[in-house]
């Protein structure tokens, strides 16, 4: 089935957690510490997304993919941040499906309109982060024109920092 991908709305807040903390645990599992991953609340994701509807950047997207009615995978972005972002530089920030709706292109049909919405935004680059050792998701993204810039942090899960890179590319 292919999942039609559009605008996200408040009343998906909390389908937006629940495939949040579901594709946090089985996409970040053997990366992230198993405790970590159990420790994440649906009902702290939901409040999470939002008050980001409620403080909504100006330049900022979120789509969501739907199949029979239900929230399967969502993506977001808007203004990149970082001491060498720029005005022109947007970030994805998040784009996370649930585990059968992996590997069927609908993470592609996300991305996609995301980038198209980051473009209508004004944006003429985008970055990201991917958790190092997310070898498929660095392979998704290189798949679709992504490529490292040399950024690297660490990102803290659980009280333990994570190794993060950057990725690019231009809208």
């Amino acid at each position: 089935m292919r999942a039609e991908i559009r605008l996200a709305a408040p009343k998906d807040a909390r389908e937006i957690a629940e495939v949040h903390v579901a594709s946090w645990r089985w996409a970040y599992r053997g990366i992230v510490a198993d405790a970590a991953l159990e420790g994440l609340s649906v009902d702290a994701r939901e409040e999470m997304w939002r008050s980001w509807f409620d403080s909504k950047e100006a330049r900022a997207s979120l789509f969501v993919a739907m199949e029979r009615g239900s929230v399967v995978g969502f993506a977001g972005g808007g203004e990149a941040r970082g001491a060498d972002a720029t005005p022109d530089t947007a970030e994805v920030r998040t784009i996370y499906l649930l585990e059968a709706a992996a590997g069927n292109g609908t993470g592609r049909a996300l991305l996609a309109a995301l980038t198209d919405g980051l473009r209508a935004h004004g944006y003429e680059r985008a970055t990201l982060w991917v958790l190092e050792g997310n070898e498929r998701t660095l392979r998704f993204y290189e798949a679709a024109g992504w490529h490292p810039d040399g950024g690297r942090e660490g990102y803290e899960i659980g009280g333990t920092i994570y190794p993060v890179v950057r990725y690019t590319t231009d809208l």
